[in-house]
């Protein structure tokens, strides 16, 4: 148990009695509850057992390891969760991500030289004014002083519910989704940097190329959010 919280019933795991956390889940199950939150879906007998949930009238929210929102379907066929099962169940898909944010004491702004040639690689989307933090000791010399979310969410259509169906890469459930109007990690962050809180660094070295599909290695203090997966509907 990580935190203890008043009015909120916890199980403690303890494999060797034979209450695993898929047991344990079964357990909260037979209580009927119309809305189930599962920590981390992390093994095909907590995905199966998620998935079920949902397919018989439970709300279930849940978090998986992926690099975006499409990832998610595919991370769940992969676990050996039937394709048909996950386009039936699941319903919505959000990615969340960390990019640090410019420390205020030491905010300055981008020469036009620099801002010039960063216009020159990524077009109108650069705004006419660009931030940096030059460090100080408020932010111990890195020029970022805490941290800022980023989202997308990929809301399961038909045409999607189709594709996970068929297979298809994530990669191209990417590409629907955002001709479907979802708003990318990346474009999301671009709002961020046009409101002075971020890098174009920052951003581009924390998300992935929608066109290309590469995504640049975060530094080791950039914390990775895991995306989180809604499946089925209120009873």
């Amino acid at each position: 148990m990580e935190y203890q919280l008043r009015g909120v019933n916890q199980i403690q795991v303890n494999t060797k009695s034979g209450l695993t956390f898929g047991a344990g889940l079964r357990a909260i199950l037979r209580h009927d509850p119309d809305v189930v939150l599962v920590g981390e879906i992390r093994d095909k007998e907590t995905a199966e057992i998620a998935v079920q949930a949902s397919l018989t009238g439970h709300l279930v929210f849940s978090t998986l390891h992926t690099n975006d929102a499409p990832g998610a379907a595919t991370r769940l066929i992969d676990m050996g969760i039937e394709p048909y099962l996950v386009a039936s169940s699941l319903e919505v898909v959000v990615a969340q991500r960390l990019v640090r944010v410019i420390c205020k004491e030491c905010k300055q702004e981008v020469p036009e030289s620099e801002n010039k040639l960063i216009r020159e690689e990524f077009g109108a989307l650069v705004p006419p004014v660009l931030y940096k933090g030059v460090g100080c000791r408020n932010c111990q010399g890195t020029g970022y002083r805490g941290r800022q979310w980023i989202f997308e969410m990929m809301a399961i259509s038909n045409e999607l519910r189709s594709m996970i169906l068929e297979r298809v890469p994530s990669h191209h459930l990417r590409q629907v989704a955002i001709k479907e109007g979802m708003i990318s990690l990346r474009t999301d962050g671009w709002r961020i940097v046009r409101d002075g809180r971020t890098t174009v660094d920052e951003v581009i070295r924390n998300t992935k190329d929608e066109e290309t599909g590469i995504r640049f290695t975060p530094a080791p203090s950039t914390i990775e959010a895991q995306p989180a997966m809604a499946a089925g509907g209120v009873k």
